[in-house]
């Protein structure tokens, strides 16, 4: 018999590098050859294809590819039956959601939806666009845009529907919002059949909890000490733990062991203070994967 393969969709473009950062924090590495779109990863059960995220829910969908990462913006837009296994918020900037808004020129006359009508917009979103237009009783021409759809009004398109995380490019480009679509974040998918077998949905479920847990540790450091039992309390005290912290006695009576995980963006202004309270030896370590 043949060895049983995933077919894994790896989103092409702006999220690549950041879903190979990702993998690798869950233990998985992913190597990009050049010109290929069938990247290496060290697991042999594992067959990787980029895909852009555009495109991913539709392949997944149709079973070409058995789960992928891709946005819910995408899995919208393609109005794809496909199964959601977890959301996964990370992006290309930061940990914040995307969002698509509807932007037009500073000195536009738009100032409501309702003045969009009979205008024209142009969006990579054509289906949400048009679909979310007429659920506010609006009908504008909307048209597809192959890209640089900043740049398009006023002379190409009366407004526009464009994704963002911080707003720069739109303020750039002198546009400014008047209202928001969508907000999106990364999605792992998969194809209904494909999890409903039950060797490819654990190997799907162990590899979003794997990715999960690589998420949940970013930004967390441990903390471990030696705290005299007598300053114990106020020590504790100091900790804003994960959940709460470890506590092992040690062979010395008068000691303790104490072990916790904390944002590694407090680490500098707690450690003082954990040794005036009386902990010695304290070691920072990092951390790759919290698994509830």
């Amino acid at each position: 018999m043949s060895q049983p393969i995933l077919k894994l969709g790896i989103p092409a473009g702006s999220l690549q590098e950041a879903t190979a950062r990702l993998f690798l924090r869950a233990g998985y590495q992913i190597t990009f050859a050049s010109r290929s779109y069938y990247p290496a990863i060290d697991d042999p059960e594992i067959q990787c294809t980029l895909i852009r995220a555009q495109e991913m829910p539709r392949y997944v969908q149709d079973g070409s590819l058995d789960c992928g990462l891709t946005g819910l913006d995408w899995i919208l837009e393609n109005e794809a039956r496909v199964k959601e296994i977890a959301e996964l918020v990370f992006s290309k900037v930061s940990r914040r959601p995307v969002r698509w808004v509807l932007a037009v020129p500073n000195d536009s006359p738009v100032r409501d939806i309702k003045d969009l009508q009979g205008k024209r917009i142009a969006t990579e979103v054509v289906s949400l666009t048009r679909r979310w237009l007429a659920e506010r009783g609006v009908e504008a021409h909307v048209e597809f845009s192959w890209g640089a759809t900043e740049v398009k009004p006023p002379r190409l398109a009366d407004a526009i529907v464009e994704v963002t995380e911080t707003g720069s490019s739109l303020r750039a480009n002198n546009l400014r919002i008047v209202a928001e679509l969508l907000q999106s974040t990364t999605r792992f998918i998969a194809n209904e059949r494909a999890y409903a077998d039950p060797w490819k949905r654990e190997k799907i479920d162990d590899l979003v909890l794997m990715l999960q847990g690589a998420m949940a540790a970013e930004g967390k450091v441990g903390l471990m000490m030696n705290v005299p039992a007598a300053d114990l309390e106020a020590v504790v005290g100091l900790l804003p733990a994960l959940q709460k912290p470890t506590i092992a006695s040690l062979s010395d009576p008068a000691w303790v062991a104490v072990n916790t995980i904390v944002e590694e963006s407090i680490v500098r202004h707690i450690v003082p203070r954990l040794k005036q309270c009386g902990a010695r030896g304290i070691v920072e370590y990092p951390l790759n994967k919290i698994i509830d």
